[in-house]
């Protein structure tokens, strides 16, 4: 196979084109639709459009990592040192000659490339949002009472954020899968939503549901149950465990198996402990329970504090979705175990871990504490 070095950046302005272009449309069409709205509205759907685009992307790495993609190019930011693999096709076709059924193929270098692409163009959507937040905040065109508005603060944290989650994709490359990398970079792409929802959510408070004090505790304790049921999930993704529990509710015939701790090692390579052996398979089956228990926990939770809310009418329809999500996915995870892992299914269950936590999101910015 073709030695690559790892970072090659002169493919990275034609790259950069490649996301431009892509965004360029639909933010013109998302223009022209509020040509005639005020500044803060047009502003508003912006956010919209590149929230919905980076939950796109969300799903689509997930698709990249379950289609076992993330290596499709390996080396960063281009394809062996081009813009696209039409411009490594040479290389592509000797790594897939090597290794017909390995990480680099022409679908799979596609696939991957196609993911910078939508990455680099969500990030310069974001850097349009900072921009633009920022020059109406300068020239006061959103700073009346009671209309939608973000602060440049918030826009200019959520391109950090994309910022450090591209050099957290590039990790993932460069260090060859590893799950402690790819892990942070899935949670680093729910942040982003979390903070394009938050923006996009956002109301006077004059105009935001009176809850109880302890109901929004509730929604802040189901936030962090959530933030920790992801990251195991991330985890039983990235480390390929989520077969390694045959049969549902049991597990490969048991209803508690042994337990092996190799497989919570943070800092290991692919498939490997923290000593550069080969996980055992006890270790993989350690992973996928706990994430099992832990999926058990957040539904319990889950469930009283909907019931809760929907007993007092708190936030009616965010409870009702949430509900509905909730529902789903329990489905999709249940169809990875007993349909073995359908790709469909796979990336919804991604999906569907970003929308409850954009839910809960929004449950915080409609709402707040009650003053009496």
């Amino acid at each position: 196979m073709t030695e690559v070095d790892l970072y090659n950046l002169s493919p990275t302005l034609r790259l950069m084109g490649m996301g431009v272009l892509i965004a360029v449309l639909p933010l013109a069409l998302t223009l022209y639709q509020n040509r005639r709205n005020p500044a803060n509205a047009k502003l508003r759907a912006m956010t919209v459009l590149t929230l919905f685009l980076t939950f796109d992307l969300v799903l689509f790495g997930s698709f990249t990592r379950l289609t076992d993609s993330g290596l499709g190019c390996p080396d960063w930011p281009g394809c062996y040192g081009s813009a696209s693999p039409l411009g490594a096709v040479v290389h592509i076709d000797a790594a897939q000659a090597a290794m017909p059924t390995g990480p680099v193929t022409h679908s799979k270098a596609w696939i991957e490339m196609i993911h910078r692409y939508l990455a680099t163009a969500v990030g310069f959507l974001i850097l349009v949002l900072a921009v633009s937040s920022t020059w109406q905040r300068w020239k006061g065109q959103h700073s009346f009472q009671g209309a939608w508005q973000v602060k440049p603060f918030w826009a200019w944290l959520t391109l950090f954020w994309v910022c450090m989650q591209g050099a957290f994709g590039a990790l993932t490359v460069t260090m060859k899968l590893f799950p402690a990398i790819v892990t942070l970079h899935l949670l680093g792409g729910i942040g982003l939503l979390v903070l394009l929802s938050a923006q996009v959510a956002w109301k006077p408070k004059s105009q935001r549901q009176e809850i109880q004090t302890h109901q929004r505790r509730l929604i802040w304790v189901a936030a962090a149950l959530l933030t920790a049921q992801i990251a195991l999930g991330a985890w039983v993704s990235t480390n390929y465990a989520v077969l390694a529990c045959d049969g549902f509710p049991d597990c490969n015939g048991q209803w508690w198996p042994a337990w092996n701790a190799q497989g919570f090692e943070i800092w290991r390579h692919l498939g490997m402990d923290s000593m550069g052996q080969y996980l055992p398979m006890e270790a993989l089956v350690s992973i996928h329970f706990v994430h099992r228990l832990m999926a058990l926990l957040v539904f319990s939770f889950a469930a009283f504090m909907i019931w809760q809310f929907r007993k007092y009418k708190v936030l009616p329809g965010l409870t009702n979705f949430l509900l509905a999500l909730l529902t789903l996915q329990f489905i999709t995870g249940l169809s990875n175990v007993v349909l073995d892992w359908p790709l469909v299914a796979a990336v919804a269950h991604t999906g569907g871990a970003g929308a409850i936590m954009m839910t809960l999101t929004y449950m915080l910015s409609r709402s707040k504490t009650s003053t009496q």
